[in-house]
């Protein structure tokens, strides 16, 4: 049976794709076949095989067996802002269809598959649509990155209030230290572990331009992560 889950974050920027593409090393080092998916991505660039984001390459990357790029990112948006408004300047409306047929296909090449949102939790992908319905459809139980930053707690406790309280199965929470000259990280850290009411599965550095394979030590993930919705 595959095992999936959704990786929401405190907010843009908060180091989803990173701690996603650690992960995904982590699973794979406990001999599963992982994949990632980022079903909707906003700033991709033209290719000669047509858009690309940065982000879902990574994924893409990080993946084994690595999957085809249209199942990882099968919405990939041109301008690097909110969904909703950089599916409108490309003249599409993102929908459910054909996330919901790439996420079938990953789970068939897999045991676990990474879905990875985009922005923030409640982050509209369009005017009827908010980033939340995706693990809903899919079915998914969610994790949580939260960036230490200045305003990281208030983002964490609503973040996770806000999944609760919507019914979704929390798997834990991921700290990712995304502001080097951020003054008293490990204070915010202990903090966030005392407010937060799910489990903290690790702390990751600030680390750009390492292997994210080296990393996965940084992880405290339990005995049979993920857990099955």
């Amino acid at each position: 049976m595959t095992t999936a889950f959704f990786v929401t974050g405190t907010d843009t920027g908060a180091g989803k794709t990173f701690t996603s593409t650690v992960l995904l090393h982590a699973l794979r080092q406990r001999g599963l076949r992982a994949v990632g998916m980022k079903p909707v991505a906003s700033g991709s660039e033209e290719t000669s095989e047509g858009l690309r984001n940065e982000d879902a390459l990574a994924l893409q990357a990080a993946s084994d067996p690595r999957p085809d790029y249209a199942l990882v990112n099968p919405w990939a948006l041109r301008e690097p802002t909110a969904p909703e408004i950089a599916a409108r300047l490309d003249g599409v409306e993102v929908t459910m269809p054909p996330i919901e047929a790439a996420f079938a296909q990953l789970t068939a090449q897999a045991d676990v598959v990474l879905v990875e949102g985009v922005g923030g939790f409640l982050a509209p992908v369009n005017a009827q649509l908010d980033q939340c319905e995706l693990p809903r459809a899919l079915r998914l139980p969610v994790l949580v990155v939260v960036g230490l930053k200045l305003g990281c707690i208030n983002h964490a406790r609503m973040t996770v209030e806000s999944v609760l309280s919507r019914g979704f199965p929390v798997l834990g929470w991921i700290a990712s230290d995304v502001e080097p000259t951020m003054l008293f990280p490990d204070d915010y850290f202990e903090a966030l572990k005392a407010a937060l009411p799910v489990p903290c599965l690790g702390r990751l550095p600030n680390a750009p331009g390492v292997d994210p394979a080296t990393l996965t030590q940084h992880l405290q993930l339990p005995e049979g992560f993920p857990q099955p919705s």
